[in-house]
């Protein structure tokens, strides 16, 4: 039991179309490659987490919500890196601490 064509013309025509396909599916993975390695730059590339995150009020002049630790689920997307110092500043001036990652117990800060 045969599963190709047993006369040559049919024969060169899959043959053609296999040709055909290889070409493309190469080209497919050439692309998968292409776009993989581009990720894995811009990972590499990313800067890394701040250490502490203010989460920020709706508008820009209003005051900061909330100190996280840097990597926290919680903070939400209005947020700014800042320095160790500065977020022990905002906790010493009545800014909530995330009740999730507690960057007053890491920070050594205790109410």
């Amino acid at each position: 039991m045969h599963d190709l064509p047993p006369d040559l013309p049919r024969l060169r025509t899959l043959e053609t179309w296999l040709i055909y396909t290889l070409k493309r599916v190469r080209q497919e993975i050439a692309d998968a490659e292409r776009r993989e390695a581009e990720q894995q730059r811009g990972i590499a590339a990313r800067p890394p987490a701040p250490e502490w995150v203010l989460e920020l009020g709706l508008n820009r002049d209003s005051l900061p919500i909330t100190v996280h630790v840097g990597g926290c689920h919680m903070a939400g997307k209005r947020w700014k890196g800042v320095a160790r110092d500065v977020a022990v500043r905002a906790l010493t001036e009545g800014v909530q601490a995330c009740g999730h990652c507690h960057p007053d117990t890491a920070l050594g800060i205790i109410d």
